[in-house]
């Protein structure tokens, strides 16, 4: 995903720091930030712990990957969202998402697709 113009590296930017802060919220779960003296393991249970922590990696990874501008990020951050939206809408009891966790998530895809459209787009326009 090789972008030139000032405009495109924002966007990108922008859509790595939002994938950032989502993976960087699910690392705070995965620790047990909000969920005081019990073990977040306990309180997910393994399945969903592992699931979690699949996800947090991979939305982390992505977002470095974003940032560096390397095409491997959207396709990964991609991947990963996609996986798990659809764990969560095929109705998967470890995987639970809050209305606005959802949203940000369907943004976050919506934002990839957009991205990697413009991608093969500007592609085709150089070839």
């Amino acid at each position: 995903m090789d972008f030139k113009s000032e405009l495109a590296g924002r966007y990108i930017r922008i859509v790595a720091i939002i994938a950032l802060l989502l993976g960087l919220s699910d690392a705070a779960r995965l620790l047990g930030v909000s969920s005081g003296a019990q073990s977040p393991i306990t309180e997910l249970g393994p399945t969903a712990f592992a699931y979690l922590a699949v996800f947090c990696l991979a939305r982390l990874f992505a977002a470095v990957g974003l940032w560096i501008r390397a095409s491997w990020g959207a396709v990964l951050l991609g991947i990963a969202t996609t996986i798990e939206l659809l764990l969560y809408l095929f109705g998967n009891p470890d995987v639970t998402i809050s209305a606005l966790g959802f949203a940000i998530r369907l943004v976050l895809l919506v934002s990839v697709a957009a991205l990697l459209f413009l991608s093969f787009r500007m592609r085709r326009a150089h070839d």
